[in-house]
């Protein structure tokens, strides 16, 4: 993992990395925790992507891109996707690609900058095929987050961030991150992602790929996976973990009803934070009940998406039954209290964290 300790060249291009890492680290602190000052010209996004430095980005921005770029040039300068020339990612790899993780979240939520676009990938190449190296590990699934739980766990470390950079891209894939764009956390879902590509690698572990029969192209990637299989697969994941552990999961949901989430003892800097909270008694069995109907929607298996749709909408005289008048709205707030804590990779890997969010969605749309 690292250098031997005969190695002075290797152990001084380690040392000189490791710097490069803390400065582009303390460039993303600059660009998204303090206020961007005023941009130098006109030109936006595209300008900047035709490599003019007048183009219409602030000093902070401008100054996290080219420290970008120096990533870029030592990324390029090996023969593999890695820092050095081995098979395989060393420690530098991980050191950077624990903050760079938080780096494409937070850029594309506050300042409106997707570094895995097609149009950055032309401009950052190496840094873009260093990722999806990562991605065809599996290892890297166990502890590669998604850029909602990024959001919300930034700011307890590191501040608030400040809105920014190229507003009109910030404000779409802001509400995509967060689900509020209708689409990324709402059936049916597209089959991949919009802002963070689900398929570059494997998406759920290979395992359960695996039994699914689902195989990886041949350059390791999952892009032409039969669309209506990996969706099925996906939902089957999640309503696996609903299911293993369904009285503890109902207990936490049930946070969300009037009684519940009531917090005596501390604050917390954490957004959705309340370790103390109680369960609203009342409410948790009707929140019980509604949570074994969306468990029983993900473990369908139905072979088709429009198959599943119309499964769904079977279910929902069911749903709405067991559910009186009186209790719904406790029930409805426990969903949006459980969707909104989904964390990745903590509770599933994305594929499936997105699937056990929107069918909480639709039973949340359906009561």
């Amino acid at each position: 993992m690292l250098p031997e300790q005969d190695d002075k060249k290797g152990l001084a291009k380690y040392d000189q990395l490791a710097r490069l890492e803390r400065e582009l680290f303390s460039w993303w602190c600059t660009l998204i925790f303090r206020p961007e000052g005023p941009p130098s010209l006109p030109g936006g996004l595209m300008g900047m992507l035709g490599g003019n430095k007048g183009s219409g980005i602030s000093g902070s921005m401008q100054g996290f891109l080219d420290c970008m770029s120096k990533v870029e040039k030592e990324l390029s300068s090996t023969s593999g996707p890695w820092f050095y020339k081995h098979e395989y990612p060393t420690m530098i790899d991980f050191v950077f690609v624990s903050h760079v993780e938080r780096m494409l979240a937070s850029c594309a939520y506050w300042k409106g900058l997707n570094l895995r676009s097609e149009e950055m990938k032309k401009k950052y190449p190496a840094l873009n095929l260093w990722l999806d190296s990562f991605e065809k590990k599996e290892y890297y699934l166990a502890f590669k987050s998604d850029y909602y739980t990024h959001v919300k766990d930034i700011p307890p470390q590191y501040g608030p961030g400040y809105d920014g950079g190229f507003e009109d891209q910030r404000e779409s894939y802001s509400k995509s991150i967060t689900g509020k764009d209708g689409k990324s956390w709402n059936l049916p879902l597209p089959h991949d992602d919009p802002v963070q590509p689900l398929y570059r690698g494997p998406p759920l572990p290979l395992c359960d790929l695996e039994s699914a029969g689902i195989s990886p192209d041949s350059d390791g990637t999952y892009e032409n996976a039969d669309p209506d299989l990996m969706a099925k697969t996906c939902r089957n994941m999640a309503g696996w973990k609903l299911a293993g552990n369904g009285e503890n999961v109902s207990k936490f949901a049930a946070r969300g009803g009037q009684e519940g989430a009531r917090n005596p003892r501390k604050s917390f800097g954490a957004e959705l934070a309340d370790p103390y909270a109680n369960s609203d008694e009342n409410a948790l069995p009707y929140v019980d009940a509604s949570l074994r109907v969306v468990c029983k929607a993900l473990s369908a298996t139905e072979e088709t998406e429009v198959d599943h749709l119309n499964y769904l909408k079977n279910l929902e005289d069911s749903l709405t039954s067991q559910i009186p008048s009186e209790k719904r709205d406790d029930v409805i707030n426990s969903l949006a209290y459980l969707r909104d804590r989904v964390g990745v990779p903590r509770d599933l890997p994305l594929a499936a964290g997105r699937q056990l969010r929107a069918h909480l969605n639709w039973a949340i749309g359906v009561l």
